[in-house]
């Protein structure tokens, strides 16, 4: 069973919960990890039964140009002590989808948002779950978020939960599949 976790990360944490899935799934398959700007994360694609993608939450949604840019600015400010991360210049996971050539029959959406009422930040899962679903995939699961604190620090118990998401992201895809 081919899956793959494919993440846009800004800072780490979205790194970070991507790591902890595929943990969960391990059980369930090889699972390939990869940073949308990595090279591997399409070719993996290709040959996999499920993609699960993720990415931080912008502006109430999947990140842009604009928004990706503003990240950059946030990471040039030693107030803030921001670190980008070495892939985050590039493409983002809204894009990567749209130049997906071949998308996996059957898909999961996570996100990273700041921890306060959904209302006022936004998920970019339920986003990431509509363009994939709109390219043909089936969603296994619903989309989830995991919690950044405001001075941008993931709980360890969103690593746990990630963990756990991602063992019933697996167990979801195989009822997809034996049914």
């Amino acid at each position: 069973m081919g899956i793959v976790v494919v993440y846009e990360s800004m800072f780490g944490n979205t790194r970070r919960i991507a790591l902890a899935i595929a943990e969960g799934l391990a059980p369930f398959g090889l699972v390939v990890t990869a940073n949308v700007n990595d090279s591997r994360a399409k070719e993996a694609t290709r040959s996999a039964n499920l993609l699960v993608l993720g990415g931080p939450t912008h502006v109430h949604g999947m990140t842009r140009p604009s928004s990706r840019e503003e990240a950059t600015t946030w990471a040039n400010d030693k107030s803030k002590n921001l670190t980008l991360e070495p892939l985050a210049r590039g493409t983002g996971v809204r894009e990567w989808i749209k130049d997906l050539d071949l998308v996996p029959a059957l898909s999961a959406a996570f996100d990273t948002r700041v921890d306060m009422v959904q209302i006022l930040t936004g998920a970019a899962s339920g986003h990431i779950e509509h363009a994939l679903t709109k390219r043909g995939s089936r969603a296994v699961i619903s989309p989830e978020s995991f919690l950044v604190s405001k001075d941008n620090t993931l709980k360890d118990s969103e690593l746990t939960r990630a963990r756990n998401w991602g063992t019933s992201v697996g167990k979801a895809m195989e009822q997809f599949i034996h049914h």
